[in-house]
C-alpha cells in the first residue's frame, strides 16, 4: 500500500530531486534518478522518466537536457530567485537586531534552500557578522503575527511593556500595569521592529518596540481608536523625524549648513524639504523633527559647520543639552 502510494507522487519526487540536487554545472542522468526515487521506495523506467521530465516541462518547470556522451542528464535551470537576491536575503536576516541568533540560522537555512545544492554552500559563507548584537525575544515572531492580526480584526491590544534593568533583565514597566492601545502599522527603524499606534488611554499617537513587548492580548469587543489621527498618518515621515523613536515634541527647525553636507539631510529626512542658498557656499534648510536628545545628539555629530537658525527656543534648548554635557567634564 505504501508503495503504490508513493508511487503516485513520483512526479513530485522527481522535481524535489531536481530542485535539490542539479544546478547547470551539475546533472542527472534518467539513470541517477532512477536510483534517487528508489530510496523513496519509487520504481521507474529509464523510458518512464523521459515521459516525466517531459511532463513537467510542459506544465512550466525550467528543466533542460544536457547532451554529452559522458557526463550527459538534466538539470533545473530557473529558481524562484536568483543567488545574489538569496545573499541579500541572508544579510538582511543575518543584520537585523530583532531576530534572534538562533531564528537567525533557522531563516538562513530555509533560505539556503531556495537555491542550488552547490550555490547554497556560498551563502554558508558569508552569515558572518562580527560583534552583531542581536534580540533575545524569541516571542517577536509570534507578536508581530498577533499585531498583525489586530490590525486586520480593527480590534485593540492589551500587553506588558518591558525595559532592561541593572541586572541585564528584561522587567515590565509600570509595576506589570497593562498598556491598552490601538494598533495601526509596524515599521522597521534603527533595526528594530516598531508598533505605532494610538494610546487609548493617552489619546495620541505613541510607538513601542516589538520586542519589548509582551503578553499581547486582541480585544475582539474594542475596536480600534485613532481613526481620525491616522487618516493623513505618513509613517515614512513620522519615523525620519523620530530620532532613535524617542518620543517628544514635533517642531520645524531650520539649519544652516554648507553645501557639501546637504546630502546627510536629504538621506534623513527626504526630497520635500526646504533648501534656499546663503553666502559663502552655505545653505538653510528646513525639516521637521522631534526635539529630543537624540536629535540634539545627531545634531553634534555633524561638527560645528552646523547651527541652528530658528526657532529661539530649540537654539536655547540646545545649548542647554551641550552645557549639561560639558558640565560632566568638570
Amino acid at each position: 500500500m505504501a508503495r503504490s502510494a508513493n508511487q503516485k507522487m513520483k512526479l513530485l519526487y522527481i522535481i524535489k530531486i531536481l530542485t535539490e540536487k542539479t544546478d547547470e554545472n551539475h546533472c542527472m542522468s534518467a539513470q541517477d534518478i532512477i536510483a534517487e526515487l528508489a530510496a523513496y521506495d519509487i520504481s521507474a523506467e529509464r523510458k518512464s522518466i523521459y515521459d516525466d521530465i517531459e511532463c513537467l516541462i510542459n506544465f512550466g518547470y525550467d528543466i533542460v537536457k544536457v547532451k554529452a556522451r559522458t557526463g550527459g542528464g538534466y538539470y533545473l535551470a530557473s529558481r524562484d530567485f536568483e543567488l545574489p537576491e538569496l545573499k541579500l536575503l541572508v544579510d538582511a536576516v543575518q543584520a537585523s537586531r530583532f531576530i534572534t541568533q538562533k531564528k537567525s540560522r533557522e531563516l538562513i537555512a530555509k533560505i539556503e534552500k531556495l537555491a542550488g545544492p552547490f550555490e547554497g554552500k556560498q551563502l554558508q559563507r558569508q552569515v558572518f557578522v562580527a560583534g552583531r548584537v542581536k534580540t533575545e525575544n524569541e516571542s517577536i515572531y509570534y507578536n508581530v503575527d498577533r499585531i498583525h492580526k489586530a490590525i486586520q480584526d480593527n480590534a485593540s491590544i492589551t500587553f506588558t511593556y518591558l525595559s532592561w534593568n541593572v541586572n541585564k533583565e528584561l522587567q515590565p514597566r509600570r509595576e506589570g500595569k497593562q498598556y491598552q492601545i490601538s494598533p495601526w502599522a509596524l515599521t522597521w527603524q534603527d533595526e528594530n521592529y516598531y508598533l505605532i499606534a494610538f494610546d487609548d488611554e493617552e489619546e495620541h499617537i505613541k510607538h513601542f518596540r516589538v520586542d519589548k513587548m509582551s503578553h499581547i492580548q486582541e480585544l475582539s469587543d474594542q475596536k480600534r481608536k485613532g481613526m481620525e489621527a491616522f487618516r493623513e498618518f505618513d509613517i515614512a515621515e513620522y519615523t525620519n523625524r523620530t530620532f532613535g523613536m524617542f518620543g517628544g515634541e514635533t517642531e520645524t527647525v531650520t539649519l544652516s549648513l554648507p553645501e557639501s553636507m546637504i546630502g546627510i539631510i536629504l538621506d534623513r529626512f527626504g526630497k520635500e524639504i526646504g533648501v534656499r542658498k546663503l553666502d559663502n557656499r552655505m545653505v538653510s534648510v528646513r525639516i521637521k523633527a522631534v526635539l529630543s536628545g537624540q536629535f540634539y545628539g545627531w545634531l553634534t555629530g555633524l561638527g560645528n559647520q552646523v547651527c541652528i537658525m530658528a526657532p529661539e527656543y530649540v537654539k536655547k534648548e540646545y545649548l542647554d543639552f551641550l552645557k549639561q554635557i560639558l558640565g560632566n567634564y568638570k
